[in-house]
């Protein structure tokens, strides 16, 4: 069984060991130890704070194997990106180019650097020590954020959003920074992510990025094909995020050009699709397998935790009959009440109401 939990300090030598493995379809994911130590703190004040609206909160998930007693994941939610500065993306743009004397208009797609996704709460640091053989924990890691954010609204923003890795070639190197920020920055890709840790907030970025639109046909091919291209270690990311209701929309990372995928609350199935149930004792199992469905659920109450439970269709219950492991995993009781978001290849079935 797996559990989503808020990080511990017990919790930092699992993290510094992830830290030391390489993840280039990763960005968001503090590096070195002074960082990881820095992320872990962070994020028990965060939990621990009283908070009347968002700020600078940041909180970090872990994904724990209980059976093994190991750390294999994590998954990090920002509740206002930029608020120690501000977060800066490339907003997609199409501009008007008229010659009245040659009588010509056309439209030019150019990159131009913005700060609008600023206060918007962020999702980040998405990583699977088993990405290859995943399965429903994944999604349960993925989602688990985003039901703490529904359990606590007065935490986050109205609008979220996920920067996703870009395309890297097979060095390591991003053809996009290679066509704009290397020139800019005078240092190759992988320097400038472990200068910056993965932020898009610094100054240096102002002081050293274009402010000017940037004309995308100028762009050499391979940095125009980057273009809004994920990482293949980010397809698994991709594709929960789609499921959950977010979209690609126009903005792109400034860093190697990959998408920026956002959306409102309203959109996302954790605040739309979610259920409030009341716990029961689990009575005896179904017979037939093809009946049972995969759900997060979490716990509403004390401290968050969020397991995977395969069982009927919900839609019309008022309980949720759970094993005594999967109680003893949340930390409730039977009357006790959870949220539970179906999961997995039939979550579509279950529509937005």
């Amino acid at each position: 069984m797996y559990v989503v939990r808020p990080v511990e300090r017990a919790d930092i030598g699992a993290l510094e060991a992830m830290a030391a493995v390489s993840m280039p379809g990763v960005h968001t994911l503090p590096r070195t130890r002074e960082g990881v130590h820095a992320a872990v703190e962070r994020s028990i004040a965060s939990f621990a704070a009283q908070v009347d609206i968002p700020s600078e909160e940041s909180y970090l998930f872990v994904l724990e194997d209980l059976r093994a007693r190991e750390v294999v994941g994590t998954a990090i939610i920002h509740a206002s990106a930029g608020s120690n500065g501000t977060y800066f993306a490339f907003r997609n743009d199409v501009i008007q180019q008229v010659s009245r004397d040659l009588n010509i208009s056309h439209s030019v797609h150019a990159l131009t650097l913005c700060s609008e996704l600023t206060a918007y709460s962020q999702l980040s640091g998405f990583f699977l020590t088993h990405r290859e053989r995943a399965g429903v924990e994944a999604a349960l890691l993925s989602r688990a954020r985003l039901l703490y954010a529904m359990l606590a609204p007065h935490r986050f923003g109205d609008r979220f959003f996920v920067p996703l890795a870009g395309r890297l070639d097979q060095d390591g190197q991003s053809p996009f920074w290679n066509a704009l920020g290397r020139k800019f920055f005078k240092m190759d890709f992988l320097e400038a992510e472990r200068l910056i840790e993965g932020a898009r907030n610094r100054t240096l970025i102002v002081e050293l990025m274009p402010h000017y639109p940037v004309y995308v046909p100028l762009l050499p091919g391979d940095a125009q094909a980057a273009l809004g291209q994920i990482h293949p270690s980010g397809q698994l990311a991709f594709d929960l995020l789609t499921q959950e209701g977010f979209e690609a929309d126009e903005y792109i990372d400034i860093f190697d050009g990959g998408p920026i995928l956002q959306a409102h609350r309203n959109a996302l199935r954790s605040f739309c699709a979610s259920q409030r149930l009341k716990v029961a004792n689990a009575g005896a199992p179904l017979e037939d397998a093809q009946e049972l469905v995969d759900y997060a659920v979490a716990g509403v109450d004390g401290t968050f935790r969020a397991i995977t439970v395969r069982c009927a269709p919900l839609e019309c219950a008022q309980q949720i009959h759970l094993p005594r492991e999967a109680q003893q995993a949340l930390g409730v009781a039977p009357g006790d009440e959870v949220v539970c978001l179906r999961i997995g290849s039939n979550e579509g079935d279950a529509a937005c109401l």
